[in-house]
């Protein structure tokens, strides 16, 4: 009778369907039963992959969406340029979610979860699970401003999923120490002596000219500049992208300039760089006049890639503030900063995609 009864418990646990060891709830409320040994992934969505290169689980995943596989002149995407291999791997459907659930279930192996960003964009989350009956874990990509624990919880949201929660939170704990450190350098310095500043041809679904900024720019945010499109931005004062009347950049005249390298892609005749060296208006400023012009790394490319506004930010502490970044080489610390989050030191190839013109004074006379 023993015999019996022990074989019986070995037969039901061995014949008895495998139970879902994880439970989640997505940025949407949705709860999911996953597997407690998730392998395999894809990542839809506007910087969706990106986080998983975060977390050091790219090998993951096993299909992109076409962006990967698109070869242009520029690109601003640590995380893409650190890992060409995606630009070879099977694709699932178009960028910025549009999935097409008939590739999904044509891929071989067949992934176990569908991460997705930006859910109101492309195809829909629930439907998507319906028609590939695979889990879609809905994720808030967030930001590093009023929106950063949204961004530490969608990487602590994937990295549970897959396996990677000690990365997640080396991530969590890497961000908060640089924009701290940022706070620390430059937070007790007189108003009177912070010089102003100004962020012009800010890519914003696509390049724009230097009338294009950003009131909110991070990287003038965490050293604290006097971005001069918040302080005299009026209504316009909290939009993350807006166009400012040339005369009023004039009339402001502010003590530095910055260039969002991103505008290059407008061509040799056009965008932000040409106008500074042609417009007569431009002309005027007193930061052309004396070389006060510096390229920056584009960040928001294929939504944002948060390492580089950190290094950007470091590069604008040390062009506002010398003597409190004195111990900083900026490209330097751009390379620490990616090799840590992309796992590769990448300033030097993307300084080489935008003509070596960013952490510089730009010629502009």
């Amino acid at each position: 009778m023993l015999l019996r009864a022990l074989f019986s418990v070995v037969f039901v646990l061995f014949m008895s369907p495998c139970v879902s060891a994880l439970t989640v709830t997505d940025a949407l409320g949705r709860v999911h039963e996953l597997p407690d040994d998730v392998s395999r992934v894809i990542c839809s969505g506007s910087g969706c992959l990106r986080l998983l290169t975060y977390l050091q689980a790219q090998d993951l995943a096993v299909a992109v969406d076409d962006i990967e596989s698109k070869r242009n002149r520029f690109d601003s995407r640590p995380y893409a340029m650190a890992n060409p291999q995606f630009r070879t791997m099977p694709i699932f459907g178009q960028f910025r979610g549009q999935d097409n659930p008939e590739l999904i279930l044509t891929l071989d192996p067949q992934p176990q979860v569908i991460f997705k960003t930006y859910a109101t964009m492309g195809h829909d989350p629930v439907e998507l699970q319906n028609k590939t009956g695979i889990p879609v874990v809905v994720l808030d990509a967030g930001d590093l401003g009023g929106r950063r624990d949204r961004f530490y919880a969608a990487l602590r949201l994937m990295g549970r999923i897959v396996g990677r929660t000690e990365r997640a939170e080396s991530l969590v704990a890497y961000f908060d120490a640089a924009i701290a450190d940022l706070a620390r350098r430059t937070r007790d310095i007189d108003e009177s002596k912070r010089p102003t500043a100004y962020i012009g041809g800010v890519a914003y679904k696509g390049p724009h000219g230097f009338q294009s900024t950003e009131p909110t720019y991070p990287p003038f945010a965490f050293v604290q500049a006097r971005n001069m499109a918040r302080e005299e931005g009026g209504a316009g004062r909290d939009l993350s992208n807006t166009d400012v009347a040339k005369e009023k950049i004039v009339v402001w005249d502010p003590d530095h300039l910055f260039l969002d390298l991103s505008t290059l892609q407008m061509g040799e005749e056009a965008g932000g760089l040409h106008e500074l060296r042609t417009d007569p208006a431009y002309a005027t400023l007193s930061a052309v006049q004396e070389g006060r012009v510096y390229g920056v790394l584009p960040y928001n490319w294929y939504s944002q890639n948060f390492e580089s506004i950190l290094a950007d930010a470091y590069f604008v502490g040390k062009i506002l503030y010398p003597e409190r970044f004195a111990d900083i080489d900026p490209k330097a610390k751009a390379d620490e900063i990616y090799s840590f989050v992309v796992g590769k030191p990448m300033f030097t190839e993307m300084n080489r995609t935008f003509s070596d013109l960013a952490f510089i004074r730009v010629p502009v006379r």
